[in-house]
């Protein structure tokens, strides 16, 4: 039985993008990439979803973005967290895991 591509939660794209960026700028191939990489190939992100997350971000003053050359020497749009993202990033991962631990609670003693 071949297993289908899971579905992320409301509102998960952005702490994934989010945590993503902590290291370094980076254009959305790259941040989709990252993700699948370090999910080990759960979790794949497709242009339709990750750019307009991008967008929000951008409008929300959480991530900036700058055009530069990327690794292949295409212009691509580099996104950079802010100090606002940073912030944005504690408070969605807390809320992340108080659902989590909810979930979880309700699997152990269901």
């Amino acid at each position: 039985m071949a297993s289908r591509q899971p579905e992320l939660l409301p509102g998960t794209l952005d702490l994934l993008i989010l945590r993503t960026l902590v290291r370094e700028p980076m254009h959305g191939y790259g941040i989709a990439s990252r993700v699948r990489e370090l999910s080990k190939d759960v979790l794949r992100v497709g242009e339709s979803s990750l750019y307009p997350a991008l967008q929000r971000l951008l409008l929300n003053g959480w991530v900036k973005a700058e055009w530069g050359t990327s690794e292949n020497n295409r212009r691509a749009r580099y996104y950079t967290l802010t100090a606002a993202g940073k912030q944005q990033l504690v408070a969605e991962r807390q809320e992340f895991e108080r659902i989590v631990l909810a979930i979880q609670n309700v699997l152990q003693f269901a």
